[in-house]
């Protein structure tokens, strides 16, 4: 098997096309930190030079059982991590303020005891900060060495193109890449964000490309469903065939196995196979739990599918399709909060009586 290795957007470091996502080490998914080295070790091994992890993943257990892992390979390695949720309930510790971010760059270094981070990361929007705030300490510390390239994750294209420009108004560090949800269920960042990243030169390295595990293998119609563990337990109505939202998802997984099938490979060999033949897109990252789920994916990392193969994808899941991250995996306040999208009963009133 050969790893393959695309240039980073602008920034000039090649990273391999699949990068090591570590949001299951630790409590939320596996506790056993040798283990998750042994994982980390085989995934460099493999060629893996690109690893992603976020201080909120088990609050910052992840962190420290990768820093231990890339003890003595440290300056061979892009390391990204994130920055944004609250790794407590205490207030202003979370969001993306200067206040917030120069304390949660620090403890990042910490665990993952590294002086620099290659590319750190916004893990959301923030809309109660400005984003020249955000932009400005990022560049400080940029300045500073502590970090080398600066990104986003799951930001609607329009505050792609507004980070952009104000950076290019304020003389500040540029987002260079972009982290979106991206799978054959999940094709909605084809419409805005993706052709928004290509224009302006930026990076994307994709996550989830198994869309939340439904494109496994372990969720098929008249198949019984285990509830007690991994992602069915988190959000069981996501997965319950009998929910008519599902429907479309689980019809569009049978289609998929059969073309898997056709294909001689495995359904979630096609689906992170699938992100790379995006031109936009420069990484997918895999996020494996067990080092059969670390193997079984690297087993695919040469999967080239043709033309025929994306036609018959497009046929079963239309590109721009949403079936299972309906707003990219985070919801914008114009839509999550009433106030915003409702006027006030008394300016209805007068309106209506205006009339």
């Amino acid at each position: 098997m050969t790893m393959h290795y695309r240039v980073l957007g602008a920034t000039g470091i090649e990273v391999s096309t699949y990068a090591l996502g570590t949001m299951m080490f630790g409590k939320i998914g596996n506790p056993d930190h040798a283990d998750g080295a042994r994982i980390i070790h085989a995934a460099l091994d493999a060629g893996i030079n690109f690893v992603d992890t976020a201080d909120m993943y088990s609050s910052g257990e992840c962190e420290e059982i990768v820093g231990k892992a890339l003890k003595g390979r440290r300056d061979d390695i892009v390391l990204a991590t994130k920055v944004h949720f609250s790794l407590d309930d205490q207030r202003n510790h979370g969001g993306n303020s200067r206040r917030y971010i120069t304390r949660a760059v620090e403890d990042s270094l910490r665990r993952l005891q590294t002086d620099w981070i290659d590319l750190y990361q916004i893990h959301r929007p923030d809309p109660k900060t400005d984003i020249e705030e955000t932009l400005g300490v990022l560049t400080d510390l940029v300045h500073e060495g502590k970090v080398r390239a600066i990104g986003c994750s799951t930001f609607p294209a329009e505050e792609l193109v507004e980070a952009w420009h104000v950076a290019e108004r304020r003389n500040l560090m540029k987002f260079r890449t972009e982290q979106p949800p991206y799978s054959i269920l999940s094709r909605g960042i084809e419409r805005s964000v993706l052709p928004t990243a290509q224009r302006l030169n930026m990076g994307v390295l994709t996550w989830s490309p198994l869309a939340w595990g439904f494109l496994s293998g372990k969720f098929r119609r008249n198949q019984e469903i285990d509830y007690t563990s991994g992602r069915a337990a988190l959000a069981a109505d996501r997965f319950d065939p009998d929910l008519p939202k599902n429907h479309a998802k689980y019809d569009a997984v049978e289609e998929l196995a059969k073309l898997a099938d056709d294909l001689d490979v495995t359904l979630p060999q096609l689906a992170t196979a699938f992100p790379l033949t995006h031109p936009a897109v420069t990484s997918v990252i895999i996020g494996p739990r067990t080092m059969d789920q670390l193997e079984a994916s690297l087993a695919g990392q040469n999967l080239l599918l043709d033309d025929a193969t994306l036609n018959r994808i497009d046929e079963i899941v239309p590109p721009g399709t949403e079936l299972v991250w309906d707003h990219g995996g985070w919801t914008p306040p114009a839509l999550s909060d009433p106030t915003r999208r409702r006027r006030a009963l008394t300016d209805r009133a007068a309106a209506q009586e205006a009339e």
